[in-house]
């Protein structure tokens, strides 16, 4: 699996850089594209026209006209099929986003793609080329570049460009709006070595039930299996996208030994991790566009 690393091109060292899938299939004619990678920065794609098919986190997605793909910092994706789409495509740094609040922004669980509604897609597609064109601008003229426009012109289509969800329900009739935010951040810092909800509740100062209940509202799941959820996501990716034997995978993930992550894995799968890992073809199957076509 490869592992990207935020390298802007040559005068383009803002934080964010302005692409186009012609010019991503333009540098890769080795097709590299196609195989699973997992990039440190965020990937931000809009797709104006075509059909194509994109991979992440073991979820295939149709791409069509009204496309958005957002590959979070961590996410092991591949653009399966993009060599009849186009559209922009923004590659941008962690921290570089202003903070937007409690949005599905900040959400490394949220899905790698979705929809826009008809009328929403011309808008999107203006604020990206707004974007393109001050980057463009800063490029060729340092002396007219300026940083923070950048930041707030990606805010700008970030908030264009995301699904419209009802409000997440506060915590104890508006205290603690901020509970599962908190939580989220802690366990994506600390899933490799805090498998229960009790560490978290040590460092952030709420009980059980309170992070239990902030859970549920936002993601319809519990502070337990939330948990759960995400380190069977990081187990899956090594088992799929490594070498790494189910050792070296359970050591990676903070269990004991590899038995307490079988009886783990194979809980939240079905399966031990060795039979999973030998089933899963899907990091290299082809997506057949013709059967997704249709089934729209």
């Amino acid at each position: 699996m490869r592992q990207l690393h935020y390298m802007p091109a040559l005068g383009a060292a803002y934080g964010v850089e302005v692409l186009s899938f012609a010019q991503l299939r333009e540098m890769d004619g080795a097709g590299v594209r196609t195989r699973p990678q997992r990039p440190d920065f965020h990937v931000l794609a809009l797709v104006a026209s075509g059909w194509g098919g994109h991979v992440a986190d073991f979820e295939t997605y149709l791409l069509r006209e009204g496309s958005v793909v957002w590959i979070r910092p961590g996410m092991v994706h591949r653009w399966s099929d993009v060599d009849g789409v186009d559209g922009p495509l923004i590659l941008f740094r962690p921290g570089f986003l202003p903070d937007l609040g409690p949005t599905p922004a900040w959400d490394l669980s949220a899905p790698a793609s979705w929809h826009l509604a008809p009328q929403v897609q011309p808008l999107a597609l203006l604020a990206a080329d707004h974007l393109r064109r001050e980057h463009d601008v800063a490029v060729r003229v340092p002396r007219l570049a300026f940083p923070a426009l950048l930041s707030h012109l990606l805010a700008a289509l970030v908030l264009r460009v995301l699904p419209v969800e009802a409000p997440t329900p506060t915590v104890s009739g508006g205290r603690c709006r901020d509970v599962f935010p908190r939580y989220r951040a802690a366990v994506e810092e600390h899933f490799t070595e805090w498998h229960q909800v009790a560490d978290y509740t040590r460092v952030m100062g709420y009980d059980r039930r309170t992070l239990t209940r902030a859970a549920r509202a936002a993601t319809g799941v519990g502070a337990k299996e939330f948990l759960d959820q995400r380190i069977l996501l990081e187990a899956k990716r090594l088992l799929a996208h490594t070498d790494l034997p189910v050792s070296r995978c359970a050591q990676r993930l903070g269990f004991r030994d590899a038995a307490n992550f079988t009886t783990f894995f194979q809980r939240g799968t079905g399966q031990p991790p060795s039979t999973w890992r030998t089933a899963d073809a899907r990091a290299t199957r082809p997506l057949d566009l013709s059967d997704a076509a249709a089934s729209t």
